[in-house]
């Protein structure tokens, strides 16, 4: 069922065997996996169906340097549903390579494998509504499919990797009948976890708390406490909560909020390619199922521990959008209209360079010389994208003369000084706010930098194309809009080592019995991939690690709405 936090009684104690702290993707996975497993959960969601602005300003706080690293506020959203709401939909597994421990990867190592996650692809794919767990090119479209780029034939640098794409699904709105049908499954809406409340010698949490924007107050006893509020908000809560454990729970050795990791992306050089165009596959294909997917260059695991490079991968991408020199009809448009594009989108259409009258004349004048262009992309857009179930994922341009920019997304290497702490100011509820400071490392550039010089050799070997970039500009090219997007990972990292790590490999905190990490605050490691689709595939195993751990026993959901306290959960046995 659902229900508005504020129908509950002022002061209740609520019981739960499993009580999950945010409704984004990974709380309602979570929350689907153990439905009828004969366990009692209950799920706090912040927000509402439908953006508040109230609630959002809630993720208010500071940042270190904002060319560096958006408001944290922007990229997230606080509803049911979370940031699926505003999600691109792309989906990508962790590669095989990304859990191991890599000698020029600091601090990389996951204590558990990509053999142990991978079982659990398969049902985060369909969560995710991105078809069936296949991201080879060959298996996906079919060996008759052509290639990426025809005649550029090499072992070191792939093309037959893809991504694929969601709806992108909404998980609030898509799986809100199920949720509210469920009759294990309590989902309130409205209820701000302000504190986990541990028993008195901190092994174990006892209560949390919970108030609504309205000020109704209230409890969730607890035999298992989950939290699923991203990277950022988990490391809040559990500095946040410090009545029993003064630096803040799972915090003994000052890691929680460490190790924050994002993506260094951006577009870089200028790709020329021989043949037809023809020849050339830099948009979305449909695989037999109906999933738009994407090939990428990639360099192959054995490269990368051959040259020690971190993972990175490369699209085929058009020129700089807010450069009118491109003389397109359909970027200049794009440009002209950023301001009424979301924040999260709008701001890769202004790369800080003053756009002055002659500017705006010069891209009109794009979109004046290119009527054609321009009209059908528009309407492919309206039907595509913006009537369409599901969505054609991006602008992608007509190849007319096999010329690209390459759109890499690469690896964040950890650093324990990249990190989230509180701040003196404190919110509507009283949380104190949070202060980013996001660092990247002179490593992370120059790993690809060598992976570009590895693409521009093997294009030239193999005589498909000329790659070139100014190498003196890369760190500028990647850092233009500073941590990409709303991929905020590690705060709140998994390892077996206590000293540099918050959780363990089932995701549950170090030194508490009951409490777990739910989401991409526990990767140890960021990957080239976006953390969507693994944290789903993780917190489902989660999930499935909760159900045989605790005793299930049949249950109803009948509240007395009484305010005594609810009876003293029966604490799980030590992992």
């Amino acid at each position: 069922m659902i229900v508005d936090a504020d129908t509950i009684e002022a002061g209740a104690c609520l019981w739960a065997d499993v009580c999950i702290v945010g409704g984004g993707a990974a709380g309602i996975s979570l929350a689907l996996a153990l439905s009828g497993q004969g366990l009692r959960i209950v799920l706090l969601e912040s927000g509402k169906q439908r953006e508040h602005a109230a609630t959002q300003a809630l993720y208010a706080g500071e940042v270190a340097d904002e060319r560096l690293h958006s408001p944290p506020d922007k990229y997230r959203q606080r509803r049911m549903g979370g940031s699926t709401a505003i999600w691109g939909g792309r989906c990508v597994p962790f590669d095989p390579i990304d859990f191991e421990t890599r000698s020029w990867v600091p601090d990389s190592g996951w204590p558990l494998s990509h053999a142990d996650l991978l079982p659990f692809y398969p049902e985060a794919n369909e969560l995710a509504e991105a078809g069936r767990f296949s991201y080879d090119a060959d298996e996906a479209l079919g060996r008759a499919a052509p290639p990426m780029i025809r005649g550029f034939d090499s072992a070191l640098v792939r093309t037959n990797s893809l991504e694929r794409f969601s709806c992108p699904t909404n998980f609030g709105r898509r799986y809100a009948r199920r949720l509210q049908l469920a009759g294990d499954v309590k989902v309130l809406l409205g209820a701000n976890c302000t504190a986990v409340r541990l028993l008195p010698d901190g092994s174990a949490v006892d209560e949390l708390d919970v108030r609504t924007l309205a000020g109704r107050r209230f409890r969730v006893a607890v035999r298992s406490a989950v939290l699923a509020t991203g990277g950022l908000e988990t490391a809040r809560l559990l500095l946040a909560s410090r009545d029993v454990a003064p630096a803040g729970i799972g915090n003994e050795h000052d890691v929680v909020g460490r190790y924050y990791m994002c993506h260094i992306a951006g577009n870089v050089g200028a790709l020329t390619l021989n043949g037809s165009v023809r020849d050339v596959r830099h948009g979305y294909e449909v695989t037999p199922e109906g999933i738009y997917c994407r090939r990428r260059l990639s360099v192959s695991e054995a490269e990368q521990r051959r040259r020690g490079l971190a993972n990175a991968v490369a699209r085929l991408h058009f020129p700089r959008i807010t450069d009118p020199a491109h003389r397109n009809g359909v970027l200049s448009g794009l440009f002209l209209v950023r301001r009424l594009i979301s924040y999260e989108y709008g701001k890769r259409l202004n790369d800080g360079t003053p756009a002055t009258a002659a500017i705006y004349a010069r891209h009109l004048l794009n979109v004046m010389a290119d009527p054609v262009d321009t009209s059908a992309f528009l309407a492919h857009w309206v039907v595509r994208r913006t009537l369409a179930q599901r969505k054609f994922p991006s602008v992608i341009l007509r190849n007319r003369t096999n010329r690209f920019s390459l759109e890499v997304h690469g690896e964040h290497t950890p650093r324990s000084d990249s990190r989230v702490t509180l701040t003196g100011c404190h919110d509507a509820l009283g949380m104190p706010r949070l202060r980013v400071d996001w660092r990247y490392s002179a490593g992370d550039i120059e790993s690809i930098r060598r992976t570009l010089d590895l693409m521009a050799r093997e294009f030239e070997r193999t005589g498909t194309g000329r790659l070139e970039y100014d190498a003196h500009r890369l760190e500028e090219d990647l850092l233009r809009f500073g941590a990409y997007g709303g991929h905020h990972i590690g705060t709140a990292r998994m390892g077996t080592d206590v000293r540099k790590s918050v959780v363990d490999r089932d995701c549950r905190v170090h030194s508490v019995g009951n409490l777990y990490v739910a989401g991409s605050a526990v990767f140890p490691t960021s990957s080239q991939a976006n953390p969507t689709l693994a944290l789903i595939a993780l917190s489902l195993r989660l999930g499935k690690h909760l159900a045989q751990r605790l005793t299930a026993r049949p249950v109803t959901l009948v509240d007395t709405g009484k305010p005594a306290a609810a009876p003293r959960p029966e604490l799980p046995l030590a992992a």
